[in-house]
């Protein structure tokens, strides 16, 4: 079974390790002593975990109708580059960094401008998963 340092976890999760450490103390992640006496987080348990702050994210993010769509980012709009039919929008989403191609008219109905809090919502056919 695998299982992750308090840094390792907190890399995966994108929190700092102190926050890793909060939350196992807590009893939020399941933690043990390895050998030499470091923290060590349970594989499944961090996965479950994750899954779980994901889940709660995406109810805080779709707080508008009901969508198919499972997985949301929110962000800020970074660039946003404007023609007469197409515009290209840039966010930021933590680490993410996604581009959007929608119409002119999305874009003036949304009013989306640079520094704008939006969320991109992803839905795809093909997810190409690779281990790290």
């Amino acid at each position: 079974m695998p299982s992750y340092s308090i840094g390792q976890a907190a890399r995966l999760l994108r929190v700092s390790p102190e926050t890793v450490r909060r939350w196992a103390d807590a009893g939020r992640l399941p933690m043990r002593r390895d050998g030499s006496g470091s923290r060590m987080i349970d594989g499944e348990g961090l996965a479950r975990f994750a899954k779980e702050r994901a889940a709660d994210d995406e109810r805080a993010a779709s707080a508008g109708p009901p969508t198919s769509v499972r997985n949301a980012l929110t962000g800020i709009v970074t660039a946003l580059t404007v023609d007469d039919v197409i515009a290209q929008v840039e966010i930021h989403s933590g680490p993410h960094h996604v581009v959007s191609l929608v119409t002119r008219e999305a874009v003036e109905e949304l009013g989306l401008a640079v520094g704008v809090t939006v969320t991109a919502r992803v839905k795809s056919t093909d997810v190409y998963v690779g281990r790290s």
